[in-house]
């Protein structure tokens, strides 16, 4: 029937404009003007107009946003602020440009180890935390305060790469 159709393109339209809402919110302006180019020609001129509006904005902000950094440090700080807060996807991607300029930074293979314990990718965890304890013992003590790595305590491997001396 008519109307069905019409409120279940209306739920579409509805869904594509919060998710590109919801992702400004974030401050992911590419993807949400990806998520605003997903509604079609046919949606309300009310959507329409208010999506090209929050498209140009995304446009703007995805140009001022551009970040660069004084130091792999300094990076590695802001990539630590996006763990922080949540936000895996932007971490990691820093924390991957760290290592591809600099394969030897313990310090961005500890912090993907912790990115992959909180978002539960432990093959991947354990691989960079015993890089990064290979690179510098001293990310074993760190690692074994450090309540990030919660998720993994119950893996005899984790406990066999922070107490070797047991084994």
């Amino acid at each position: 029937d008519k109307k069905a159709a019409h409120a279940s393109n209306h739920e579409q339209y509805l869904k594509h404009y919060e998710a590109g809402l919801r992702l400004m919110q974030e401050g992911k302006y590419d993807k949400a003007r990806a998520e605003f180019e997903k509604l079609p020609s046919d949606a309300p001129a009310q959507i329409r107009d208010r999506t090209l509006l929050h498209m140009a904005a995304c446009d703007r902000q995805a140009q001022s946003v551009e970040v660069s950094f004084a130091s792999t440090e300094e990076r590695y700080d802001f990539a630590v602020v996006l763990l922080n807060d949540g936000n895996y996807e932007d971490a990691r991607e820093h924390l991957e440009a760290i290592l591809a300029d600099k394969q030897d930074a313990d310090y961005a293979h500890y912090g993907i180890a912790v990115l992959n314990s909180v978002t539960g990718q432990a093959e991947e965890c354990l691989q960079h935390l015993s890089r990064a304890i290979e690179l510098n013992p001293l990310n074993r003590l760190q690692a074994r305060r450090d309540t990030d790595f919660t998720d993994m305590a119950d893996d005899p491997r984790f406990t066999e790469l922070l107490y070797p001396e047991i084994y």
